[in-house]
């Protein structure tokens, strides 16, 4: 078990940023993949970062791509999604998850072990 828990999210207007933060306690989870998933109202869950730093690897969904940064701190045990330009469309409560057995980087939510509560980001326009 890796508990995580998310931080950072809000109310923002179009065009502004954010970054979320995700903490995770017990052991280190730079050998992790560890992703970032979104889920809108009415909406299935969706990938939008993920990144595996003990080998310098980062895959974003293409909504995302440009606007968006995943990025780790081994040593905090933490993980992070600045999020630039942001619109409407990303209105959503944003996860973090750690893919415990990842031998690469994968984007499907059923391949991720353990998942955080959830911090909700509204964009207005």
């Amino acid at each position: 078990q890796v508990p995580l828990v998310e931080s950072g999210g809000g109310l923002v207007q179009a065009g502004g940023s954010l970054r979320l933060s995700c903490a995770a306690s017990g052991r280190t989870f730079s050998s992790y993949g560890m992703g970032w998933f979104r889920q809108a109202p009415g909406k299935e869950r969706e990938f939008v970062a993920a990144i595996r730093w003990s080998v310098g690897s980062t895959y974003y969904a293409d909504s995302v791509k440009g606007r968006f940064t995943i990025s780790g701190d081994g040593p905090r045990n933490a993980v992070y999604l600045q999020m630039n330009l942001l619109q409407p469309v990303d209105t959503a409560v944003y996860y973090c998850a750690a893919d415990l057995g990842a031998t690469s980087i994968r984007e499907f939510p059923a391949d991720y072990d353990q998942w955080g509560q959830g911090t909700q980001v509204t964009v207005v326009s």
